[in-house]
Formats: C-alpha cells, structure tokens, sequence
C-alpha cells in the first residue's frame, strides 16, 4: 500500500489498524454529486453574480433560480428564496432507481417525486451533523451547451501556434460543472462513516494534525466509487471544526487561461477574490477561490486528478502550507481566520464544542487546528 502512494498521490500510506477509507458492503454506491442548495434574500444579486462567475441560468422564478454548466444533465446550484443566506445541503445521483429503494427501506423513509422542473425522484436523508442529504436519480437531463474553447500552445518544444497570437478572451470562465463540496463537522469520524456506509463513497486521501495521528484523521477527501471507471479524486471533502457549515464548493472550468481571464472578470465586476491562483496538492487541481455576495466560498477549478475504485488513501500531515504545490500562501480569509463576522462566528462555536461532549472537537483538536495555520 505504501509504495502504491509513494508512486500516486500520496508521500506515505496507512499504518497498520488505521481508517481503510472505504466501508465494507455499503447500502449503495452513488454515481456522482448532482447539485447543491442554497437558500438566499435576493435572487437578483445571485443571479448578476453566478453570470459573472460563470454559470447560465436554467430556471428562475420568483422563489427558485436554477444555475448550470455546459455539460448535460442537472443544474449545479439551486437557489431558493428566503430571508437569510443558508446552505441548506447536497444532491448525489443514484446509478438507478432500485439503489433509491434500498436507501429508503435501510433509512426507514420514502421515495418522493421531485418538482416538475426536475424531474425524477428523490429519497431525503440527515447525515450525523444534521444536514439534509438528497439521493436523488431518473432526473431531467438538460442539454449540452456550446463549451468554452481551448487555446493553442507552444510548449515543451511542440509548436501548436504558428504566426498567430494569443489572446484569450476577458470574460467569464464558463462553468462545465459542478466538482465537489467541502463541509466542516463538528462529529467528524461518524460523518465520515456514514458517507462510506451509506453511500458508498471512498477516501483518496487522509490528512491528520501533526503530532495527533495516533487519534486518526481530522480531514478527508473523498470521491465515488465507480469500479474501473475514473472519477474526481474528491466529490466531498469533509474536516473536523467546532461548528457544521458549509466550507466551499468548487465548479470545473476548461483551462489555466479561462480560470485566469474569468478571474480578471470577476476583478472588473468588483468582486473579492478569497485565495489564488494556485495549485492543490491533494486533488491537483489549479484554483482561485472568490466570495460571492452572501459569503459563500466558491472556486473555480481545471486539470483535478482522477482515480478508479483501486487507489487505497494517502496519509499526509495537515498544514496550511501543504494545501497548495505553488501559489500565494493561503489567506486568512481562506482559512477563516480574517477580523470579521465569520471568524467571530467560528470562535463561538469553539466555546460551545469546548463545553460540549457531543461532538470531538476537545482542546488537544483545538491546539492541532492551531497549528495548521502556523505550519
């Protein structure tokens, strides 16, 4: 196992005894992340924004506003009217309608029809740290949409551009699709079993607070398990915090020029750029990261690595300097600990997971979130 990582993805594999990453015989084995749910004041203000991100609207009306990428099928968000800005949680697609039966018989609950401006049916579920989780399969499959083009390069000695420029063009990146969902909980480990026990997904990678491995992991990227077929290296994300929220979502874009000029894009447009441009070490992937108008972290991605079911999980310390192979370092508004409203929120919740016996995040994690920052 340990040389499968030293070659792959990962500086070193499992010890012995440690989390094998995936669960035994999973209820089911869901195909991929279907789109995510937000509830916000102004659908008009989310609207201007996704635009200029780089979604295409595909639905609005007075309360919903749905948004998609280029590539066929659902819409990536959802976005529902309410008074205050919530994530209200994800969707993943069933590989087919029977998988939602057993889903429904093991959690004691229902298959239910979704709206007509769906499609299809859905089976509603609460993970451990209380978010509703949507199973959903047999949606309506919007159409592919023209993609955004690719330059022409001259690299590496290969000559693909021959008396012409370059120019790619300022404006949004294009979203193809939606990538993966990152969620702090508060009762990591049970979180993360009942994602690989119920849904069958798999960890690619582990990481652990430096000093406190002994306690296994405190942070794991997880994709679907889809046998030989090859699939995002993480669909999920989910890290141990004091409090349950939403951390980022991330949504493919087609290339380093389209994620660069969209950036410039969104700069124009006045929007804050939270971290970037960079490139990840667990995942690969180039990002830029950016604040929509209600706080929400979202980011744009290109060239993720991709894993088939036989990759075992890497193991690897915790640190914001591990989080990315180059770039600028990772900000404090990336890492939550900018002066504001969100830090203030987040050290309240320290307090109350700290008094706490329901959750396990104790003050030994708390020293070990710490250091992440400082590492």
């Amino acid at each position: 196992m340990g040389g499968t990582h030293n070659d792959l993805h990962s500086e070193q594999g499992a010890l012995p005894g440690e989390h094998p990453g995936r669960a035994t015989n999973p209820v089911i084995k869901v195909h991929d992340i279907a789109w995510l749910e937000f509830r916000k004041p102004d659908l008009d203000r989310a609207e201007v924004f996704a635009r200029a991100f780089g979604f295409v609207t595909s639905y609005r009306d007075g309360r919903e506003l749905h948004l998609r990428g280029t590539q066929a099928g659902a819409p990536c968000v959802i976005i529902r009217k309410g008074r205050d800005s919530r994530f209200l949680g994800p969707a993943f697609r069933a590989a087919e309608t029977r998988d939602l039966l057993r889903l429904a018989e093991t959690a004691g609950t229902t298959v239910r029809s979704l709206p007509e401006q769906l499609g299809g049916s859905v089976v509603e579920l609460l993970d451990p740290s209380g978010l509703p989780v949507r199973v959903v399969v047999d949606t309506d499959e919007l159409p592919a949409r023209a993609a955004q083009g690719t330059q022409a390069f001259n690299f590496g000695g290969g000559l693909d551009r021959a008396n012409a420029t370059q120019r790619p063009p300022r404006e949004p990146a294009g979203v193809r699709r939606l990538g993966h969902l990152v969620l702090q909980t508060t009762t990591y480990a049970r979180t993360l079993n009942w994602y690989l026990e119920q849904l069958g997904l798999i960890v690619s990678d582990f990481l652990y607070y430096a000093g406190q491995r002994e306690r296994g992991p405190t942070m794991s990227f997880i994709r679907c398990d889809r046998g030989r077929t090859l699939t995002d290296h993480h669909t999920l994300a989910l890290t141990l915090g004091p409090s349950n929220r939403y951390v980022h979502s991330a949504y493919e874009v087609t290339d380093l020029d389209a994620l660069a000029a969209g950036g410039q894009h969104l700069l124009g447009e006045g929007y804050r750029r939270s971290w970037g441009i960079g490139r990840h070490i667990q995942g690969s992937q180039i990002f830029d990261y950016w604040r929509d108008p209600d706080g929400f972290l979202v980011e744009h991605f290109t060239d993720s690595d991709m894993f088939d079911a036989t990759l075992e999980p890497g193991w690897a310390p915790m640190t914001a300097s591990g989080l990315a192979q180059w770039g600028p370092p990772a900000t404090k508004d990336f890492l939550g600990i900018a002066p504001g409203r969100e830090s203030l929120a987040e050290l309240r919740s320290i307090i109350t997971a700290l008094k706490s016996d329901d959750n396990e995040f104790d003050l030994e994690r708390l020293r070990g979130l710490m250091k992440v920052a400082t590492t």
